[in-house]
């Protein structure tokens, strides 16, 4: 059942977390070459996003969003709802909570927020990215924002943990250079860099949550 799911989710969230081990499995090769953060000067803008989990026929389903085309840094990518800290933001989970009703309309009372996974750091951006987990009863009636998304990708989860879903290629980086990375394929569209290491370590958390949906 779709309650026993969520507390085992639940119950592993609380426990240490896999980390850069399992985010950089799918991290950009050169990225893993690299310190993923700076030594000096480090002062990040904070953000949030919500993976956001329901039942839909026989499983478990989240959402992902496609950004539309504009001159910035993640024009086009892939992404969970999501996006800086305000001021008004009382905690980083409020941000996760606010950007998911501006972004797919999903009330935020609806969603129980259950644990977190590891942060990540966005070079291109200068973001730290805290990466929360919320579920809710029943598939949402998402209504979208469209200057903020194009398009709303609903996945089975444990389909995420798929080996065929991975592959390796060269991307062309917001800088105009090519970085060789692994990927997601998810219903045909490329999900790679931050967003496919914050699934890695999702996969890695319900693979070892033993989880079972029946």
């Amino acid at each position: 059942m779709f309650r026993n799911f969520v507390c085992q989710l639940e119950n592993r969230l609380n426990k240490d977390l896999p980390g850069k081990e399992a985010q950089f499995s799918m991290a950009p090769f050169a990225r893993r070459r690299s310190n993923s953060i700076p030594k000096e000067n480090y002062d990040p803008r904070l953000s949030a996003v919500l993976i956001l989990l329901f039942p839909e026929g026989d499983s478990i389903h989240t959402i992902l969003i496609q950004r539309p085309e504009y001159d910035g840094v993640h024009s086009g990518q892939i992404a969970f709802p999501g996006g800086r800290f305000e001021e008004s933001d009382l905690e980083l989970k409020q941000t996760a909570l606010r950007e998911a009703f501006e972004e797919v309309g999903v009330l935020c009372e609806k969603i129980n927020v259950i644990g977190n996974l590891s942060d990540i750091y966005i070079k291109a951006s200068n973001f730290l990215v805290k990466p929360f987990v919320g579920v809710v009863s029943e598939k949402p009636n998402f209504i979208i924002d469209t200057y903020e998304v194009q398009k709303i990708i609903s996945v089975d989860v444990f389909s995420l943990n798929d080996k065929k879903r991975i592959g390796e290629k060269s991307i062309k980086h917001s800088d105009g250079y090519k970085i060789k990375t692994p990927y997601y394929e998810v219903e045909g569209l490329t999900v790679w860099g931050a967003t496919a290491m914050i699934i890695s370590e999702l996969n890695v958390v319900v693979e070892q949550s033993k989880i079972t949906f029946s």
